[in-house]
This record gives C-alpha cells, structure tokens and sequence, in this order.
C-alpha cells in the first residue's frame, strides 16, 4: 500500500496557493509571501555555520520526523518534446502539462504510529493510515503553530483552521499518496517478498500441457482423451481456459506481493536512531580515552560508560532531533 513503508509513512501534502495579492494594501503575491515564510524558517542545525545560529528546525520539536521538507511549487517540470520516433508533426506544438495554480508542498519521513514510544507497524488498515496522518498533523500543531500559520494562511481554504483537529483534517485533504520513501535505515536487508516461482509457474504449465496435449491428440485424430471421460476438444478448451484463469490470478498475486510494505527494522524508530547516533559519538570519545590503558582501568571505565550513557535506555541521554552532534557534557 503506498505511503508506508518499514514502518514508517512518507507523507506527502500538496496544499493550492492563493491567487493575486496577499492583502489589500500590499503589493506581494500570496506565492511569494509563502516563500517568504519559508525562507524565515530556519533549517536544522545540520552543519558548523547554522549550529552557530543556534536556531534549531520547528520540525525538530518533536520525536517522530526523520526527514522533513517545505517549498513552493510554481509549475510542472517540462521534460521536453517527445522524440521523432512518436508521431506528430516536430513543427506543431505539442501539448504541455501545467498546474493550475501554485502549491505549498510538505514532504515528511516519520514514525507511522499515534503516540511517541508505540512499536513501528508492518502494516496499517485505510483507517489506520489517516490515524497517522491525523495524529503527526496535531503533534506539528502543537509544536509549529506559529511556523504553520505564516506558510499556510496563504493557502486555499486554511481561513478556518484553528485548533490541531482542524489541521489534522486540512493537511488530509491536501494529501497525496506516494509510493517513493526517502530513507533506508536496515542494517540486514530482511527476506521478504519472495515469490513461489516454480509453484507459480506449475500452476500455469500444468493447465497448459493438458491443452496442448488435447490439441495434439485431437489433430492426430484422437477424440477422446486417455483415462478420462472427456473429448479432446472440450480437453482442449477447458485446459486453455484454466492456463489463463491460472495465468491472471499469478499475476494479480505477484502484484498483490509487491504492494506489501517492508516490515521495520530492529532500530528503525527516530528514538532507536538519535541513540545510535549518540552512542556512536561517545564511544567514539570513549576509546580515543582509553588507549594504552590496562585490563583493570578498561573494564572499570567501560563499567561507567555504560552507566552513564545507558544504552539500553533510548529516551536518555541522547542525541537532540535536528543535530549531528551530541550535546558536551
């Protein structure tokens, strides 16, 4: 099913831009005052320039978004013309895909679950889907109001927006189902979506041969089939029929296969991740420390990095959403 994947959802908003000014006594598109806002938002502390700023991302105000991104759509992208091996006439316009008007787009990674600290799903029923979509649009609210309202009041239909229910149900009618994640976090790729081949493949060939068999008996002049109390024409059609009916329900299966999520992996979770991330900068420190030192001083020192930096234990302490260094003691 689109939109989720090793349990996580990959949500993706189109929200339409308002047409002419962005007020009446104001000369700046509601496109462009969009673009402002966003441009006002500041990024994630991401590298040494924008750590100095000290301006860490709103997105990073919560325990749920692995990846988030906000921009203004003008237009479709236009790829150019389709080569001489269609038809048309080069010197004849051809037809070009555009929007009707601008868009807001949001595009997030996140944990797809409704309350911090759930377990990742492998699947999620069409209900469940919007419950996810529902519950991360309010923890947004809750923690970007300000941030959300200078983007979208310049969006269709955003007037009556104003409590986190209200953004909940706005952000879906905005969503648009996507079939491309962004992230690979497995450690171990997982054995999954193997298809019964020779199971298949017998299915069809089985049905197959019996009507081809039919055929060939009948045009040798054989009318009834060996053993069995059927002409070799009826053998013949019933086993093509069979060869099809087997045919298209092995192709409806490996479809049905293929929409099949990834199920999560062990460390898949935004918690799992930042504690990665922070024990991999600690232990880092940690053996540069303890070079050289004896079997009695290293074990009782790697005694207190575990009981200060409790790997067990992913809420704390740990690394801070939105950074790509753990905090200095």
């Amino acid at each position: 099913m689109p939109d989720l994947d090793s349990g996580h959802y990959f949500l993706t908003t189109l929200a339409p831009i308002r047409d002419s000014a962005a007020g009446e006594h104001t000369h700046t598109s509601y496109t462009q005052a969009a673009r402002i806002a966003l441009a006002k938002m500041p990024p994630a502390l991401q590298s040494p320039a924008t750590q100095k700023s000290g301006k860490n991302s709103p997105f990073a105000r919560n325990n749920r978004t692995h990846f988030a991104r906000m921009f203004v759509l003008n237009d479709a992208v236009y790829n150019g013309r389709v080569g001489k091996r269609f038809r048309g006439d080069p010197v004849n316009p051809q037809h070009v895909d555009r929007l009707n008007t601008s868009y807001v787009v949001f595009c997030a990674d996140i944990d797809a679950i409704t309350e911090d600290g759930a377990p990742l799903p492998e699947e999620l029923s069409r209900t469940e889907h919007k419950e996810v979509r529902a519950a991360y649009a309010r923890t947004l609210w809750n923690t970007m109001e300000a941030e959300l309202r200078a983007v979208y009041c310049n969006c269709e239909g955003f007037d009556g927006v104003q409590s986190a229910d209200d953004f909940a149900l706005y952000l879906d009618k905005c969503h648009v189902e996507t079939t491309m994640p962004f992230h690979d976090y497995y450690l171990n790729l997982p054995d999954f979506h193997h298809l019964p081949l020779r199971r298949l493949i017998a299915l069809v060939a089985v049905p197959l041969l019996f009507a081809l068999l039919g055929l060939l008996l009948r045009l040798i002049g054989v009318m009834d089939m060996p053993l069995l109390p059927i002409s070799t024409f009826w053998a013949f059609i019933g086993g093509l029929l069979a060869a099809v009916l087997m045919a298209a329900a092995a192709v409806w299966y490996v479809c049905q296969n293929g929409k099949k999520p990834l199920p999560p992996a062990e460390y898949d979770d935004l918690p799992s991740v930042l504690k990665a991330l922070y024990l991999q900068q600690k232990f880092a420190d940690f053996a540069v420390d303890t070079q050289g030192a004896d079997p009695e001083e290293l074990h009782a020192q790697f005694g207190a990095f575990l009981a200060a930096h409790q790997p067990a234990n992913k809420t704390a302490p740990t690394q801070l959403p939105g950074t790509i260094a753990a905090p200095k003691p």
